[in-house]
């Protein structure tokens, strides 16, 4: 198998006038943050948490500005936010499904769950709507076993469901 290349080292990273981390969020991190940790490094992930409240997402532009700030390379920046499930690199919907994919949810037929809702929705895993409403993931585990399946839509927990449930959770969604 061949390798595929990237440009990545070359790539233009889009860029608004004003910067994602403000001097407020500066200020933020340099007073709560900073002194909780030996090296900056250790502020990593509050900064990316405050950069995703703030915006619901995290644009490469303010990935390039945490790394300026807390003086680290951009790679492990970009290393760091792409790992976790929990941050996310695009925009995404205005509401959020999270089907569980563990194995107790395996054994309870996720995949109906996450069908129904791809139906309902029409689009698949990883996309948003094209109204910008919702964005359908699946995750390795929202620590329900007990109510398997389960799914998080926004922030709530919806266990034991079937796909008629998930359908009422997403009207309801749909409703605020």
């Amino acid at each position: 198998m061949a390798w595929i290349t990237k440009p990545s080292g070359t790539m233009a990273v889009e860029q608004r006038s004003e910067p994602y981390l403000t001097e407020d969020m500066k200020n933020s991190i340099r007073e709560t943050y900073l002194p909780r940790y030996e090296t900056s490094k250790g502020a990593l992930l509050p900064t990316l948490h405050k950069l995703q409240h703030t915006y619901g997402w995290i644009p490469r532009q303010a990935l390039m500005e945490a790394a300026d700030f807390l003086d680290l390379k951009p790679a492990d920046v970009i290393d760091t936010a792409s790992f976790y499930e929990e941050f996310w690199l695009k925009p995404k919907g205005e509401h959020v499904i999270a089907v569980c994919r563990s194995i107790a949810c395996e054994f309870c037929d996720h995949k109906a769950i996450t069908d129904r809702c791809r139906e309902k929705l029409g689009i698949e895993v990883g996309e948003t709507t094209d109204d910008g409403k919702f964005t359908l993931v699946e995750l390795e585990c929202l620590g329900a076993c007990g109510g398997a399946p389960v799914a998080l839509v926004d922030e709530k927990l919806h266990e034991n469901l079937s796909p008629d449930e998930i359908d009422r959770a997403i009207d309801e969604a749909r409703s605020h």
